[in-house]
């Protein structure tokens, strides 16, 4: 059997988990592999107009499945702490692609919310499980070797290393330096993990901003007990999970010493997090005023504005930290 897992969204977040929990009961699981121009365009032309590009993106991933799985699977991910919940448009992922494409595979869509149930998340996958006819005991078996290879994921994540660097880790044992040269600069970059760690949507954020030899944090880098922990000054909880989590991060990397820069990653079309990039500014300005950068991504960003825009914002930092004016 053959399970397709689209490369985008939340696969920056759980995707070991679930290739692990997947492969433990005998089943192969399929991705799609990095953007391309062509899967953004696919998803430009079926998504909704006024989609966000990480959705038209996750679009164009599930087409690039079509014809190649059994099932796709796209859960239904509506709570995992108990307080917050997903974007509207995560939660009608599975019926926009089932209802919105036209021959496409069956969709797992298992509803995964632990708001009203203490074990609401081994719930979902012990459906997933008895929905693939594994026994029960190997879906307790797969559930909990998926979930130590999660926390390993996290440890990975927490030594520096961006997502996708992480799974290379986990799975092909790819090893990776990291280590901050005299005189580098610490910029950390907030956003939505599957904005940051797109290369093709993000235009390669990151990538660039290592090139000019600045060391990246993202909030997948602070252990998620720091970011619950953190305050993040808005007077009140965000209802959006990932909006909560940028807040927290923006407002974390603001208090710790050793960041020059922070630099906001926000897709265009994206309500939410228009009004996160207004917190993140007023909080920025209200304790401490690191310098900071609000860059926007749509379909159509290119290469050079994006560049040209990091590389003066990297000069100005540099400047502020000479004490020229």
């Amino acid at each position: 059997m053959r399970i397709g897992i689209p490369s985008a969204l939340f696969y920056y977040v759980y995707f070991p988990m679930w290739k692990v929990f997947f492969e433990e009961l005998g089943v192969q699981v399929i991705t799609t592999g990095k953007t391309t121009r062509r899967m953004l365009d696919s998803g430009v032309r079926e998504a909704l107009a006024d989609a966000c590009v990480p959705i038209k993106v996750f679009f164009g991933h599930a087409l690039a499945l079509k014809g190649k799985v059994d099932f796709l699977f796209i859960p239904r991910i509506v709570c995992l702490n108990k307080k917050t919940v997903y974007c509207p448009k995560f939660l009608g992922l599975p019926d926009m692609i089932r209802h919105g494409l036209a021959d496409m595979p069956p969709v797992i869509d298992v509803r995964i919310d632990n708001r009203d149930r203490k074990n609401g998340i081994f719930s979902a996958y012990y459906a997933v499980g008895k929905m693939l006819n594994a026994s029960p005991l190997n879906i307790i078996r797969a559930y909990l070797k998926a979930r130590l290879t999660q926390l390993k994921f996290q440890r990975v994540l927490n030594s520096g290393l961006q997502p996708l660097e992480a799974m290379d880790v986990i799975f092909k044992g790819k090893k990776y330096q990291s280590v901050k040269q005299p005189g580098q600069l610490t910029f950390a970059l907030v956003g939505y993990p599957y904005a940051i760690h797109d290369p093709y949507i993000s235009v390669g954020v990151v990538e660039k901003l290592r090139q000019m030899s600045v060391q990246v944090l993202t909030p997948d880098n602070v252990p998620p007990g720091k970011l619950n922990w953190q305050k993040h000054g808005s007077g009140k909880r965000m209802f959006w999970t990932f909006s909560e989590r940028t807040l927290r991060a923006a407002a974390y990397f603001a208090r710790r010493s050793g960041v020059d820069g922070i630099i906001h990653l926000t897709a265009f079309g994206c309500g939410p997090d228009s009004i996160v990039d207004r917190f993140i500014r007023f909080n920025n300005k209200n304790g401490g005023n690191i310098p900071f950068m609000s860059l926007t991504i749509d379909e159509h960003s290119g290469e050079a504005g994006i560049g040209t825009r990091l590389e003066a914002f990297v000069d100005m930092v540099k400047r502020k930290k000479r004490g020229d004016r």
